[in-house]
């Protein structure tokens, strides 16, 4: 297994839109915020299977995610804004009132 340097790109998907009709508690939801989308490319090159687990850790914490290929730039991931991406988030806002959620660098460890 390897560990490799990511940018995470937390934000709400289109789907997790529609999903709140349904519930943030349904199964559908929670599948979608603890998804975490990245490149083939960068799958591949540190041994992440579709469908495996990988550990995703920044300064402030860690969380696992389920991983799956998708059209995301190399050297970058997608993950939908949920509770697993909370644990990811440091308590500063810069003033606006919701924590930093974009260009973080993480770890992510095949699991």
């Amino acid at each position: 297994m390897t560990k490799k340097r990511f940018i995470l790109n937390a934000s709400r998907s289109s789907k997790q839109g529609t999903l709140i009709n349904v519930g943030k508690d349904s199964e559908e939801y929670l599948e979608l915020t603890n998804t975490m989308t990245m490149s083939a490319g960068d799958m591949a090159e540190i041994g992440l299977a579709e469908g495996q687990t990988a550990l995703v850790r920044t300064e402030f914490g860690e969380a696992p995610f389920k991983c799956q290929a998708g059209k995301v730039p190399e050297g970058m991931i997608f993950i939908p804004y949920g509770p697993p991406t909370c644990l990811l988030m440091g308590g500063d806002t810069d003033g606006t009132g919701m924590p930093t959620s974009k260009g973080w660098e993480v770890d992510v460890t095949p699991l």
